[in-house]
């Protein structure tokens, strides 16, 4: 289907030329895939990498996946699937007051988590534990669409949707920063969309809890009590600065200094009180054994993870016992160290106990 003898993609792409800031990414300009393929005659790469995450099975297990709170209670509780909507959102929102590209914004939000753990953070502490090189969960989702999707084929996503998705995670490391930054503005946003959704839906979830009361969260009076208000707040501050920013030549998306302050103090009260408060490190323990014995059952037992597990992408067991692991969702690690370790009459409560 053509417009004027022009395929719809170079339409879409003529339009991006004309209606985006100059800083914006533009699709037409990507340095490109690793693979070379046919381009789309209807979407644009960036949109066209969208599509592929959105498809992968990796993208439809963050549903079944902890963000925080393990088998909460509740259905209103965040998943690792529902943060990374809430990023890409976000994300969205910024790129299209900044004038820059939505497509590829979005592709980054949506592929940024893709190779995180079982159990949060506590699945990806266990596995840093276990492996020699360590474990980040930012390499593991790089991996995932550079190899383990497809059944070891890739999904072969362009070079600016691949490096926002490796320079997303922060830790406890500055919000902030030129080195080691994204590549685009567009992998930027992405990286700080990321810590306004983390922090105010972890705010709310930790009051459904019980782990807060509103008023001991710092800068609630400034921000608003309500999690829409505070990233109303954050995104507005920054897009705003963002703006002077771009326009100044710094190319940086940046909160102000105060906006700054603010979200460190309330990421630092979040890990005091409620990420590595007692009740939590005790149930991340939990999990982290979960983890630890599966991994360590099936470098003992590397013949049975064919069982489960297929096609081997490495040559290397441990490479492959790695890639089994972090890709299981919270039910099936459960359902596997019930199978594996749990006594078969201890597994099914209601046996009858005769004197």
């Amino acid at each position: 289907m053509t417009m004027n003898n022009a395929t719809i993609r170079e339409h879409l792409e003529e339009i991006e030329k004309n209606s985006l800031s100059p800083s914006a990414c533009l699709s037409c300009e990507s340095k490109g895939r690793k693979k070379p393929e046919p381009l789309c005659s209807i979407r644009p790469v960036f949109q066209h990498d969208r599509d592929r995450i959105i498809h992968s099975n990796a993208f439809r297990r963050l549903a079944d996946k902890t963000q925080v709170f393990l088998s909460p209670k509740g259905g209103h509780y965040s998943n690792r699937l529902t943060h990374t909507l809430e990023v890409t959102q976000i994300a969205r929102t910024v790129a299209k007051a900044l004038l820059l590209n939505e497509n590829l914004t979005e592709a980054i939000a949506l592929g940024h988590d893709l190779g995180h753990t079982p159990f949060g953070h506590a699945g990806e502490r266990a596995l840093n534990e276990i492996l020699k090189g360590g474990f980040r969960h930012e390499k593991q989702s790089l991996r995932v669409v550079d190899i383990l999707s497809r059944n070891g084929e890739g999904l072969n996503l362009t070079y600016e949707v691949r490096n926002g998705i490796l320079t997303h995670s922060k830790g406890k490391g500055p919000l902030i920063k030129k080195e080691g930054a994204p590549a685009t503005l567009e992998g930027q946003i992405v990286r700080l969309a990321d810590i306004v959704a983390y922090l105010n839906h972890d705010i709310d979830d930790a009051l459904r809890g019980g782990f807060l009361k509103i008023n001991n969260v710092p800068h609630v009076k400034e921000l608003g009590e309500k999690g829409s208000q505070r990233i109303n707040a954050m995104v507005n501050d920054l897009i705003s600065e963002s703006f002077l920013s771009i326009k100044s030549g710094d190319k940086l998306i940046r909160f102000s200094d105060q906006m700054t302050d603010k979200i460190y103090a309330i990421r630092e009260f979040m890990f005091g009180e409620v990420y590595e408060s007692p009740e939590i490190i005790a149930e991340f323990e939990k999990s982290e054994k979960i983890i630890i014995s599966l991994f360590q059952y099936f470098r003992k037992n590397y013949d049975h993870l064919k069982d489960f597990y297929s096609p081997f992408i490495s040559d290397d067991p441990e490479v492959n016992i790695t890639d089994f692991t972090a890709s299981l969702t919270d039910s099936y690690a459960i359902y596997l160290y019930t199978r594996l370790f749990v006594p078969e009459r201890l597994k099914y409560p209601g046996f009858r106990h005769d004197e």
